[in-house]
């Protein structure tokens, strides 16, 4: 037998490990979702965590997309669990750092509740270089692949997780920063927004271009800054430059992607 498939005692502790961490994951976000009586993650923190916090929130139906990676993140947990993905070598390369991210997610929201703000930011910004390097190696490992299943499970929810974090990252910095930078530098705020939104065009470019231009972290992506620029256009606080900007960002963020992906469903042959 190859040594790549024999059994470890590592395989079954990694299998149980993941399960662990998607349950911890879950827990807490129930409870950040206001069950049992507490209040919701955008009521937590003075309320600094809502879509009116600061010119980098998006609006609330963005946060939708949280119930698609969950609902991926659970059916990856299940799946890594079945007997035949043991001793995959994804599986082994992969189920650790997957589990990563999902702990690191529940302590986002372990810190929303019980830290300081100061402390979402270390934990979400421990939880983008965590998603960064897991979707590298789930990138580069490519082979053996177990076909759509794990496309989807691996490559796609991973891709998600990380698009949407990075514009999550940038929103939780910007609504910490709000509650120490002095009143005075408010009118700053819009210039200040206009930047980082394009900086957050690089690192998305930057990630598919990296990623052989994969759609979904552009996809999610995409979808948060949509959201930001009807916040900044409809919501508080409002802010025309930075609602064009989101906009422009998005279209610059998930346009490439697209086109050669479909140019390369055309055109099998070109890399």
């Amino acid at each position: 037998m190859n040594v790549t498939t024999q059994w470890r005692g590592s395989d079954l502790a990694r299998q149980i490990v993941v399960l662990s961490a998607v349950s911890f994951m879950l827990i807490a976000a129930v409870i950040g979702a206001g069950a049992f009586g507490n209040s919701a993650v955008q009521d937590q923190q003075g309320g600094a965590l809502d879509t009116d916090g600061s010119y980098l929130a998006p609006a609330g139906p963005a946060f939708s997309i949280w119930s698609v990676i969950y609902l991926g993140l659970i059916a990856y947990a299940i799946w890594q669990a079945l007997p035949g993905q043991r001793t995959n070598p994804r599986q082994r390369a992969l189920g650790w750092l997957i589990a990563l991210t999902m702990t690191l997610n529940g302590l986002w929201l372990v810190a929303a509740r019980f830290g300081t703000l100061f402390l979402t930011v270390v934990v979400i910004v421990l939880l983008l270089a965590a998603l960064g390097w897991t979707f590298r190696v789930a990138v580069a490992t490519r082979e053996p692949r177990g076909g759509i299943v794990d496309s989807v499970l691996i490559d796609g929810v991973t891709g998600l997780h990380l698009g949407w974090v990075t514009l999550a990252t940038v929103a939780n910095i910007a609504a910490w920063l709000t509650t120490v930078v002095p009143v005075g530098l408010e009118d700053a705020a819009g210039p200040i927004g206009v930047v980082v939104l394009l900086v957050v065009a690089v690192i998305a470019l930057a990630t598919a271009w990296r990623s052989s231009w994969r759609i979904t972290p552009a996809l999610a992506t995409a979808w948060g800054l949509g959201w930001l620029a009807v916040e900044r256009f409809t919501g508080s606080p409002q802010n025309t430059p930075i609602g064009v900007t989101a906009i422009v960002v998005a279209a610059v963020v998930l346009l490439p992607p697209v086109i050669i992906r479909v140019l390369r469903l055309l055109r099998p042959s070109v890399d």
